[in-house]
Formats: structure tokens, sequence, C-alpha cells
């Protein structure tokens, strides 16, 4: 082969690898444009996937999208509000398609366990709050009416990985959530030790524990009476409305809860009562709530939303 023959394929060997990285390049620049041009609000056909009503993230999502006090960008959204089991069901469905959606989300929950690429969006006018505790709340008398049980209740606390890990793996295996605390009680004795540091044991006593029926209270509640219970006392877990929660500790028909959710997310049930039960401090800390995505999608904060109108 002669020089210019070589020469020549050489040439077209060098057009052909530059058109095809010109042609890559511009794949990559079309998938960029059009994961930016992606109107996501349209997507999710201005539809924010909740949970039950009356729930504390219900109630907060709920002021996002009013215009009064909420986002211009919520104008018009609608709030769906199914239960927490449907909630997760269409986040799964969607994720496993990788397609748009938009839902409530909190931690704890074991739904971050299993789609660790979930995100929040960014809440400028912080409407959802910073990140917040889980507090326990008594009823006014309960001290002196059952001072052991109320002081292992006052020392009950614990990180947000061990009430993700109980939900996630009730989840996981279709185990009872109670089973599952009670087995992780049997397998944290050293941090249970702590909660009972001085506590006498009981004699039968009756005590009340009223909660919510989500996750994440079922938990707590179910590590509280299996612990209250080894302990001696005969443990009642009621399951009720966020708002009963409060008002059966104000009035007096429970001993004591730990599912409030301050300073945000319960904060109207709180003032309601606040002079009418006892406060005993955090159980958990750096607890949120907010609008969760997946991280395939386009957007950060809610003010990157469109209105619906």
């Amino acid at each position: 082969m002669n020089f210019k023959k070589v020469m020549l394929l050489l040439v077209i060997s060098s057009v052909l690898v530059l058109a095809a990285c010109g042609a890559d390049d511009d794949a990559t620049n079309d998938d960029a444009t059009n994961d930016k041009d992606i109107n996501y609000s349209e997507a999710v056909d201005y539809t924010i996937i909740g949970i039950e009503p009356g729930a504390g993230i219900t109630v907060t999502t709920e002021r996002a999208i009013d215009q009064e006090e909420g986002y211009e960008s919520l104008a018009g959204w609608n709030l769906e509000q199914p239960s927490t089991t449907a909630m997760v069901t269409e986040l799964e469905a969607a994720i496993a398609d990788e397609e748009p959606i938009i839902v409530t989300g909190w931690n704890p929950h074991w739904k971050f366990a299993q789609f660790p690429d979930l995100k929040y969006l960014d809440d400028p006018k912080g409407i959802y709050g910073e990140a917040e505790n889980i507090e326990t709340l008594a009823r006014q008398g309960f001290e002196e009416d059952n001072p052991e049980a109320f002081k292992l209740i006052e020392q009950f606390y614990w990180d947000v990985e061990d009430m993700e890990d109980i939900m996630y793996e009730s989840s996981e295996t279709g185990e009872d959530i109670d089973d599952v605390a009670r087995q992780w009680v049997e397998d944290n004795q050293d941090q249970v030790s702590e909660w009972i540091e001085g506590v006498e044991e009981g004699n039968g006593e009756e005590v009340e524990i009223v909660s919510t029926p989500w996750d994440s209270e079922r938990a707590s509640s179910g590590v509280l009476a299996a612990v209250l219970e080894e302990h001696g006392f005969d443990v009642t877990v009621t399951p009720v409305d966020v708002a009963v929660v409060f008002e059966s500790i104000a009035n007096g028909d429970g001993d004591a809860t730990v599912a409030a959710w301050l300073p945000f997310t319960h904060a109207d049930f709180y003032e309601s009562v606040e002079d009418d039960v006892v406060h005993l401090g955090a159980n958990l800390e750096g607890a949120k709530i907010g609008l969760v995505v997946p991280e395939y999608m386009g957007i950060d904060s809610i003010e990157d939303l469109e209105p619906a109108e």
C-alpha cells in the first residue's frame, strides 16, 4: 500500500471517530436537555401522594399547598390521602419504572433503608420545619400514681437507626412489628439496662400507652411495652388518631405517649393541651418530615415545581 493510500485511510478513520464522538456528545447533550426540560409538575399530574387524613405531615402539607401561607409553586395541587401502605406501594412501583413521583416523607421510616436514593425537596419557607424530636408526654398525676413506671418511661431514649431497623425488618420479613420490637429488646439488653436503671420491679400495675397506628410509633410503643412488661407492669398499647393521642393524655384517659413529634409536626395538637400534660422530653432526636422524591428526578426544591393554575 503506497503512502497516499495510507494517509487517506488515516484521514477517513479520524473523520469517522470524530463523527462518532460528536454523535455521543449530541446524545448526551440531548439527554441533559430532555431531563432539564421535563415538566415534573405535569408528569405527576400536580399531585402529591400523602398518607392518612389528620396525620401531622398531612396537615403540614395542606398548609404548604394553601395559598395564604404556602408555596405559589403548589397552587392548585392535589394531596391524595390514602393509607401509609398505599403510599409506599405507589412509591415502590414508581421507582421500579423510574417514573416521577412526589410523596410525603418522614424519618424514621423504613422506606429510606429500602430506597437509599430518596431525597427531601428543599423547603425554603420552612413550613416543614427543621429536624425535630419525638417527645414523651404523660398525664398529670401519673408520677404520683405509678412512680416506677413513670421513671422508666422518662428514661426511654433511642436513635433513628434503632427505630428504622425494626420497621425495615418487619416490612422485609412480614413479621408483626410488635414481635420484631420484642426481639429487638431481647437483642439490646445493654441499651435496655439504661432505661431500667434505678427502677424498682413492678407488681402488675397497669400502664396504658397511647399511640398512633403508624409503624414508627408502633415500633417505639412496642419496645417500651416489652420493657415495661419485663419489669413487672401490665401494659396496654392503645392506637388512636393523632389528635386523640394528645386529648387522651390531657384528659387522663391514657398514662403516657412516646408519639409526639415536636416542635413542628404536632405543634397545633400540643399547644392545645400544653398546660394539661407533663412533658418528659425527647425519646428520639433527628426526626424529619417533608416532600420526598427519588434522586433521578431533576428537581431539588419545592420552588422548582409549577402551579397547576
